[in-house]
């Protein structure tokens, strides 16, 4: 039990850190990084498929991986400014309501498409064989990667605008500083009570086989996510998890964004650090 939890833990930390830091350093290095990227992707795609037919701990282990890992490749090139959306402009000032949300949507249209294909990819790749944790754990991760994003646009405490590298520094500027919104309850309860659910059907299985081992994995990830949901509200820093793999500049105490308070529209000016992550 504590070794599924543990390996959960530190493939997320360790798999965000390394992000974090490929996407901090020089445009020159993109290439590379991508590339490489990119052969882990392919490779993990193979580890789906032929971990999905398997009903054993280490398929499932090795399932669980190959999701994370596939989910890494998009959000590296989404961070990279790679695969993003068509528009690469600040939010119009004054633009509110509909229009505001749907100019936040085309920030990220190509990336979110990308994200559904490889979900449909995976879909092909698993369809009808008894290990889905893989997928699951994919499609885990987009919909608190969505719950997030809504979060921020609607308007949260604490927006972690260090994590945004200043190439997309224009997104900024649909984020909004609220102390809460209305969906942050829903999206805390919701992810509480999917880990909760979660955690049943892992000891209704047996923590021990291959199914009760899968959904310890997913309640692992899933309780993940609704911590980085609280730290948008709570007095907590979340940068000090990944501290070392933040680009100097983003790791200067005491520097923090500034905002134009009378145009909640106008995007945020950073400096060296501060702190809004979708």
């Amino acid at each position: 039990i504590l070794s599924s939890i543990l390996y959960a833990t530190v493939l997320w930390w360790l798999s965000t850190g390394v992000i974090f830091y490929l996407n901090g350093r020089p445009v020159h290095t993109f290439r590379w990084s991508l590339s490489g990227a990119t052969v882990v992707l392919l490779a993990a795609l193979y580890g789906l498929w032929f971990s999905a037919g398997q009903v054993t701990v280490s398929a499932v282990w090795l399932g669980f991986s190959c999701g994370l890992l596939i989910w890494g490749w998009h959000t590296m090139s989404y961070y990279m400014g790679i695969v993003t959306g068509p528009r690469h402009a600040p939010c119009p000032e004054g633009c509110r309501g509909w229009r505001r949300f749907m100019f936040a949507i085309a920030t990220s249209a190509y990336h979110e498409l990308a994200i559904l294909l490889t979900a449909g990819l995976m879909l092909w790749l698993t369809w009808g064989q008894p290990n889905q944790f893989g997928l699951w754990t994919f499609l885990l991760l987009w919909a608190m990667h969505v719950s997030a994003k809504l979060n921020v646009f609607l308007g949260v405490r604490n927006l972690n605008v260090e994590f945004i590298p200043e190439r997309l520094n224009y997104l900024t500027s649909y984020f909004r500083e609220k102390p809460m919104n209305l969906l942050f309850p829903f999206s805390v309860t919701a992810g509480t009570t999917l880990s909760v659910w979660m955690l049943q059907q892992a000891s209704n299985a047996g923590m021990s086989t291959a199914a009760g081992t899968g959904w310890l994995l997913l309640t692992t990830l899933s309780a993940l996510a609704v911590i980085e949901h609280w730290f948008m509200i709570l007095p907590l820093r979340a940068e000090a998890l990944w501290r070392g793999s933040l680009p100097e500049q983003a790791r200067k105490p005491g520097v923090e964004p500034t905002q134009e308070h009378g145009n909640e529209n106008e995007p945020m000016k950073l400096s060296r650090g501060g702190s809004a992550r979708a």
